[in-house]
């Protein structure tokens, strides 16, 4: 089994989001996830996301380049969140 460590971009509700939290991961287009809360929005996309990969293995297709570049084995020391900075 492999890890993949990907982007996300949450939207705040709105009216461009149905006034519903929306979660992207831009390294797999289309994969957007709607929730009540951020929490809901980010279990639904990681589900997805999971689907995602599954089906590009399922049909022979190369994942895209940016997805496979941040894979990694399980057994690698495993990092839980990020820490965005801006200074």
């Amino acid at each position: 089994m492999k890890l993949y460590r990907l982007p996300i971009v949450m939207h705040e509700p709105g009216d461009e989001t149905e006034n519903k939290y929306l979660a992207e991961t831009p390294a797999l287009p289309g994969c957007r996830a709607w929730g009540d809360t951020s929490a809901e929005a980010l279990e639904i996309l990681q589900s997805l996301a999971a689907a995602f990969i599954e089906s590009y293995r399922d049909n022979g297709d190369p994942l895209p380049p940016e997805v496979e570049s941040v894979a990694s084995d399980n057994d690698e020391p495993r990092v839980l969140s990020e820490l965005l900075v801006a200074v």
